[in-house]
C-alpha cells in the first residue's frame, strides 16, 4: 500500500473525541493508552495497530471501523486490491475490503480470531466462511460453519464468534452505522 493511499485516522479520533467533550486524559484513562501516544495518532504521527485502536473506539463509543471509515472520504468506484491492508497493522489479520464513508462495511479476518468482544448490530450481518472454520454463538446457539458457509444474523441479536481452525477466512459484512459493541 502506498503512503497516500494509507488512512490517516488522526483527524477521525480528534473530532469524535472532541464531539463527546473528552480530553486526551480522559481518553487515555478510558482507553489505558497513554495520552502522549493519543496525541501522536490524532496528529498523524503514530499509526495504531488494531488493538489499539479498537481501546481508543471503545473509549470514544464508537467501532474501529467507524473511525477508519470516518477517515476516508467516499468512492463511487473503489477496487480494494488482495494485498491492500486498509492501513492496519497486518499483524491484525483483519483487513476493509471496502474504504470511505459508506453504510456497507465489510471485513476480511484471516487466521486465529477469538469471541472476546460481543456484537449487536442494529442491521443485519452476514458472514461468510471462505477457508477454515468458525463458531458463533448468537441467541443461546452455537453454530459451526465451514467453508463456503454463511451466516445472517437480524438486526439485535447479540453474538460472539471465533475461528477454530488457524488458517481460516472469514468475511463479515454489515450496515456500519448503528453498531453496538459489548465487553465479555
Amino acid at each position: 500500500m502506498e503512503a497516500a493511499d494509507t488512512p490517516r485516522v488522526g483527524a477521525a479520533v480528534r473530532r469524535r473525541r472532541r464531539a463527546l467533550g473528552l480530553t486526551l486524559a480522559e481518553v487515555a484513562r478510558r482507553s489505558g493508552l497513554s495520552s502522549p501516544f493519543l496525541s501522536q495518532i490524532e496528529n498523524d504521527r503514530a499509526r495504531p495497530g488494531l488493538r489499539s485502536l479498537q481501546r481508543i473506539a471503545d473509549a470514544l463509543g464508537t467501532t474501529a471501523v467507524r473511525l477508519l471509515a470516518a477517515s476516508a472520504e467516499a468512492r463511487t468506484v473503489d477496487v480494494v486490491r488482495a494485498g491492500d491492508d486498509g492501513g492496519l497493522d497486518r499483524a491484525a489479520r483483519v483487513r476493509p475490503v471496502v474504504r470511505g464513508r459508506h453504510q456497507l462495511h465489510a471485513l476480511e479476518f484471516t487466521g486465529a480470531h477469538e469471541a472476546d468482544r460481543e456484537f449487536r448490530h442494529r442491521h443485519d450481518e452476514l458472514m461468510y466462511v471462505a477457508d477454515g472454520a468458525v463458531e458463533v454463538e448468537a441467541d443461546g446457539r452455537v453454530h459451526r460453519l465451514g467453508p463456503g458457509d454463511t451466516l445472517l444474523l437480524s438486526g439485535g441479536v447479540r453474538h460472539r464468534w471465533r475461528t477454530t481452525d488457524p488458517r481460516s477466512r472469514v468475511l463479515v459484512v454489515a450496515i456500519g452505522d448503528h453498531v453496538e459493541v459489548g465487553e465479555s
